[in-house]
């Protein structure tokens, strides 16, 4: 499934079905007055939340979503059927905004439940028949409605994934292995930069809790700029609980590695600066005297940070990893 997380669609709803002129003609009785039926109501346009989903590529496939015009009204005061609504799932976390030409987008709203449904598009209301314009002056009315035109609306959808910990840190920190080795998310790991071109999402359980991990690739010096690929998921980590920031053991050249990323956090969003997190320096299976060094320093420099060890091939720290996650989760909740 190729992950895309912003996406133009246009949506048409149903226009009401048009009034009727009829009047009554049986036998016996001659003047049975009007008696035309109200035309149905246009279908509307929703946007339904699923969990089914993480992607807003399938939407991206068929952007042009119509819904069905209401029925005509019919004769013995039928009144016409209302056209079926066009409902479309988005994954959660989907914001909504209506894009209006020569003027800022307008948030129209944003689905975070599974089951939860907007409405972009209304159905025009049906038109009113000739019997509805009947009156002691006029016995015999000709008069009806059209049916009024449905809305049609363009608009963005960007998805901000639901995860309660963002895994962030520059290329080739080890977040793809870490997210492999805690989840069942099969994320492509290789030994070189940028080999997570999109964000990654995983469920891990721990000791009867469960929660979900994003990793957030392409964060380099730049990237609330558009530089590397973290312009495009920054955004993905707003919504996150806890953010795990993982280091690679360089000594004293990790400090300014930290200092890149979380630098690139508050430019893009003061919120995400002060967000709860944890450092860890990854990779302690390669060299542990370097991990421990990188560990001690980083933690005499960052004061009241926790700062682990760990390694993603041997397990070596996860455990702890996985408790202070648990905790600071628990503490968000709070």
């Amino acid at each position: 499934m190729i992950f895309l997380d912003r996406v133009k669609i246009f949506a048409q709803a149903g226009d009401g079905g048009n009034g009727c002129v009829s009047f009554r003609r049986e036998k016996y009785i001659p003047r049975g007055g009007p008696n035309g039926g109200t035309g149905g109501n246009g279908g509307d346009v929703y946007l339904e939340a699923s969990r089914h989903f993480n992607t807003l590529y399938n939407i991206s496939l068929k952007p042009h979503l119509q819904a069905q015009r209401g029925q005509h009204g019919q004769g013995a005061n039928k009144t016409g059927r209302s056209g079926p609504d066009c409902a479309v799932a988005v994954p959660l976390g989907t914001v909504v905004y209506e894009a209006i030409q020569g003027k800022e987008a307008r948030k129209l709203g944003e689905l975070l439940n599974h089951g939860e449904r907007l409405c972009i598009a209304k159905g025009g209301r049906g038109g009113r028949g000739n019997s509805a314009f009947k009156s002691s002056v006029n016995r015999a009315p000709r008069r009806v409605e059209k049916g009024q035109a449905g809305e049609h609306r363009t608009c963005l959808l960007e998805l901000k994934l639901l995860a309660d910990v963002g895994i962030i840190g520059l290329p080739n920190a080890g977040k793809s292995s870490l997210i492999a080795r805690i989840t069942a998310a099969k994320p492509k790991v290789a030994d070189y930069p940028f080999t997570t071109l999109y964000p990654v999402l995983g469920v891990c359980s721990w000791k009867g809790r469960s929660f979900v991990l994003a990793d957030i690739p392409g964060l380099i010096e730049g990237a609330h700029r558009g530089r590397g690929l973290g312009h495009e998921f920054l955004r993905h980590t707003e919504r996150t609980k806890v953010l795990v920031h993982l280091v690679e053991p360089k000594g004293k050249e990790a400090l300014k590695d930290f200092k890149v990323v979380q630098k690139e956090l508050s430019l893009w969003s003061a919120s995400l600066g002060d967000k709860p997190r944890l450092v860890a320096v990854t990779k302690a299976d390669l060299d542990p005297e370097a991990a421990g060094k990188t560990g001690k320093f980083l933690a005499s420099r960052l004061s009241g940070e926790a700062v682990l060890t760990i390694s993603s091939q041997t397990g070596e720290g996860l455990d702890l990893l996985l408790d202070e996650i648990i905790n600071r989760i628990s503490s968000y909740a709070d």
